[in-house]
């Protein structure tokens, strides 16, 4: 098993979208926030126990990458999209535009 780290975590929360084929945007205040997977989900994903995850969780939060709502899930921050949305174009672009088609997906980056 490969250590955890908070980029190993937001690449397979990536990877966890492109398998699922399903990526949830939400617009407010000029911010663009994705929607990640759940500590429970990410932990399996990663094969690791649940509760290994949750410590990097406690850091993205203080670091202002995610934030937790109660019935509302597991959200990025602006810098946590700015860091997910940089991963997307460097290491899975061609997936992402077929999931979010072309147009979109450079809005969201900024790339053509």
């Amino acid at each position: 098993m490969a250590a955890l780290s908070i980029d190993r975590l937001f690449d397979a929360a990536i990877r966890i979208q492109i398998m699922e084929r399903s990526i949830s945007l939400t617009f407010s205040e000029n911010i663009v926030r994705i929607r990640f997977p759940t500590t429970r989900r990410l932990a399996e994903f990663l094969e690791v126990p649940h509760y290994y995850i949750l410590p990097y969780f406690a850091m993205m939060e203080e670091e202002n990458l995610i934030t937790r709502a109660e019935r509302v899930g597991i959200m990025t921050t602006l810098k946590g999209s700015q860091k997910v949305l940089t991963l997307m174009q460097e290491n899975y672009a061609v997936e992402m535009q077929e999931i979010l088609g072309p147009g979109v997906f450079s809005a969201l980056t900024g790339k053509k």
